[in-house]
């Protein structure tokens, strides 16, 4: 364990995180840029004292638990996480599960699409963050945050029936949310999914067990709208590997019937 380089390293990536970034008020001035360690402590789970003495080079052998809650707490790349593992002495582990907190730059750049609809998801398909247009397409987040779930055990559940852009996202779902339970192998947030997910629908259990393996890739959708009917529209994702999440936008063929509904539907967008 290199005391030293770990302190120096935890007080320069504490330097780094604005208060915004990391889901925080940014209440009174602070003479400092970055987090103060106290909050650094809180949102890593561990004591206020404990983290002063890590960065004072005099702390104790770091566990591994404590040093994953680090990584999260000072949003490391994964590149830096594993620089973070090794200078405790430790070899990483599998990758930090998906991240919750929506950047600022990702919440601004949902704002300033006020003519496309988009949301975030995380890798598991929670439901993080939207902007109007999404809410015009696609009605109010539901209370149940989770895709998948939505798809196999909510109000309108997966059937035979169902049309084949439903069987299309389920399965594509499926067999992404398997990809991930390997990518972030100790998140109990996914386990704790694919357990209820499991108890619920027999359904969900029987795309599981067909283990189809992908990661969810651009498409083409029909969604049904109550006043304009079915929408063609092309589904496109960005990638933010380090927080585990993606932003979903929805297009339309220029000059395309959908694509002129999208204008009607058009206001000025904030995300929530």
């Amino acid at each position: 364990m290199n005391r030293v380089q770990l302190a120096e390293f935890l007080k320069d990536r504490r330097a780094r995180v604005s208060p915004s970034a990391a889901g925080l008020p940014a209440g009174v001035r602070r003479r400092t840029p970055g987090l103060r360690r106290e909050e650094v402590a809180r949102l890593a789970g561990i004591s206020v004292d404990y983290y002063a003495r890590l960065e004072q080079g005099r702390g104790p052998h770091p566990s591994r638990q404590v040093l994953a809650a680090l990584g999260r707490a000072l949003r490391l790349f994964e590149d830096e996480r594993a620089y973070l593992f090794r200078l405790a002495g430790e070899q990483p582990g599998p990758r930090a599960g998906p991240s919750r907190v929506v950047s600022t730059g990702i919440r601004h750049l949902l704002e300033r699409l006020d003519d496309t609809p988009a949301f975030v998801i995380d890798a598991k398909y929670d439901l993080l963050a939207w902007n109007r247009m999404a809410v015009k397409l696609m009605g109010p987040p539901p209370p149940e945050r989770n895709m998948i779930w939505n798809a196999f055990c909510g109000p309108s559940p997966i059937t035979p029936d169902s049309p084949a852009d439903v069987h299309a996202f389920a399965e594509e779902s499926v067999a992404d949310l398997r990809a991930a339970s390997v990518r972030y192998s100790d998140d109990e947030g996914i386990r704790a999914l694919i357990a209820r997910l499991h108890a619920a629908s027999p359904e969900f259990t029987r795309r599981w067990n067909e283990h189809h393996v992908c990661v969810r890739r651009t498409t083409t959708k029909t969604l049904p709208h109550p006043e304009y009917g079915e929408l063609v529209l092309e589904c496109q994702l960005l990638h933010a590997d380090e927080q585990g999440q993606r932003v979903v936008f929805y297009t339309a063929a220029p000059g395309s019937r959908t694509a002129r509904i999208l204008c009607d539907l058009r206001e000025p967008a904030r995300a929530r």
